[in-house]
């Protein structure tokens, strides 16, 4: 658990994709109201695909972790595809569960991107 707890911290202060990117096709934000976490996605694609993809916010580090790796493993992958990943995604990634209480937490960027692409397809 201390290995995950270190990646964790590590993308915390040393976030991955986190800039703006003002050529982006859609941008989309959500929120956690429960305890702060903001987060707004950008995304570049071409026809069928995610060709970059960064992030701005603030939260906790759960947050900013979990967007920091989604941002790295949704480049290049379908925008189909992106409604099949879930909560299992996000631990796989993380290294680990996260419980009841931080699961909003670690799936905000996700939830956000999934709708940004829901809006893509309309």
């Amino acid at each position: 658990m201390n290995l995950y707890r270190e990646l964790i911290i590590d993308l915390y202060k040393n976030p991955v994709n986190k800039r703006s990117m003002p050529d982006a096709h859609i941008t989309n934000s959500g929120a956690n109201v429960t305890c702060g976490d903001r987060v707004r996605i950008y995304i570049k694609k071409d026809s069928e695909k995610i060709t970059d993809l960064s992030f701005e916010g603030e939260g906790c580090a759960i947050s900013i972790a979990a967007a920091s790796l989604l941002t790295e493993e949704a480049k290049g992958v379908l925008l189909n595809d992106i409604s099949d990943w879930g909560p299992h995604n996000i631990f796989e990634w993380l290294g680990t569960e996260l419980g009841p209480a931080r699961i909003k937490c670690g799936l905000l960027a996700l939830e956000t991107l999934q709708e940004a692409v829901k809006k893509i397809k309309q």
